[in-house]
């Protein structure tokens, strides 16, 4: 396994640039999830680090070892594509070790770490299927059993959890972070699932029209978001965003246009009076008399949690709740957002402010 060290990246398709001087650094063993709306880049600079597009400007380095004009083949990075790429007529068997036969390993010593992988990933039954004969799931563990095959320096994940249904998507997320812990290749996953990414990644990358918007650990983007965008893309349900204008004082508060009082813990760095964005999460509201009087539109349980879409201030917004709520659309709930865990973000730029 090694580092990956990323200068000034850029790349064009013509007049039209979609990645603006990337910088980035992925430590040698840790698992990095690109993310962000499509279009936002993720996929793009995925492909320039395994050296399937030709980077415009800028550097890539794995481990060290400067490789912008290395072949594809020659990176020792191996990928996980999202419709999984096996050969239709081979085997599982045949599929898994096709590196390994290019690579001229010994039949022997193939045969042994081709078992030893198939059994890692619950495939020792399946070794004489073709891929028609496989579920997705399945199928997604022989293009991961292929890379791993292989023994490289970097894995890499282009969405490919994608295909699957919802809960195979949960037991493949699992089975993907438990072979990280195991194995401790480096890694790096595109995903547009913010939630694949949250349980996943040691670190998170938030793109935005080819622009690193901000990185760091999941739970770091999700306490404090740089901006009103990544505020809104980390978290699910996303965030509730409720314009309004600063108050600042003994007791700092945000009014809203309907003239309610949205409570602070902190004083923000903005101006009094300045317009803004008081960010709260579905699940930083609770129900208390002498709260904000909101109209209830849509109440869903899920069983472990009753979301509930409202009419607040003149914005729909959603609260969350682990108790089970008997309310029917209409009605009227009394709402109040928690100050110590509330977000303030400038209104035209979008900049935290607290």
């Amino acid at each position: 396994m090694s580092s990956i060290t990323i200068r000034q990246l850029t790349k064009s398709y013509g007049p039209q640039a979609v990645l603006h001087g990337i910088d980035l650094d992925i430590r040698e063993g840790e698992f990095v999830a690109l993310v962000g709306p499509s279009g936002c880049g993720k996929s793009t600079l995925l492909r320039l680090i395994a050296g399937l597009e030709d980077i415009s400007s800028g550097e890539i380095r794995l481990g060290g070892r400067l490789i912008n004009d290395v072949a594809p083949k020659d990176r020792d990075i191996a990928m996980v594509f999202q419709n999984y790429a096996l050969y239709p007529h081979m085997t599982v068997r045949e599929n898994l070790g096709f590196s390994l036969r290019l690579q001229k390993t010994p039949q022997e010593e193939a045969t042994r770490r081709i078992t030893e992988v198939a059994s890692a990933l619950g495939l020792s039954q399946l070794l004489e299927r073709q891929p028609r004969q496989l579920s997705g799931g399945q199928r997604q563990r022989v293009a991961m059993g292929r890379a791993i095959l292989r023994r490289p320096q970097a894995f890499l994940f282009d969405e490919p959890l994608s295909n699957l249904d919802a809960k195979l998507r949960v037991q493949m997320r699992t089975e993907i972070k438990a072979l990280h812990q195991r194995l401790g290749t480096t890694t790096v996953y595109v995903t547009h699932d913010q939630v694949e990414a949250m349980t996943m990644a040691d670190r998170i990358v938030v793109l935005r029209d080819g622009v690193i918007e901000q990185q760091g650990a999941p739970l770091e983007l999700y306490d404090k978001p740089r901006n009103a965008f990544v505020a809104g893309f980390i978290g699910s349900p996303a965030m509730n965003f409720i314009p309004g204008r600063l108050q600042l004082g003994d007791a700092p508060h945000v009014v809203t246009d309907d003239g309610l009082v949205l409570p602070l813990a902190a004083t923000p760095d903005g101006a009094h009076g300045s317009r803004v964005l008081y960010g709260a999460r579905p699940e930083h509201f609770s129900l208390q008399a002498g709260g904000l009087s909101a109209e209830v539109i849509v109440v869903e349980p899920t069983g472990a949690e009753t979301q509930i879409a409202a009419r607040l201030a003149g914005q729909d917004v959603i609260a969350a709740f682990r108790q089970r709520i008997d309310a029917r659309p209409g009605d009227r709930l009394s709402l109040l957002p928690q100050a110590a865990q509330a977000h303030v973000f400038d209104a035209s730029s979008g900049a935290r402010l607290n």
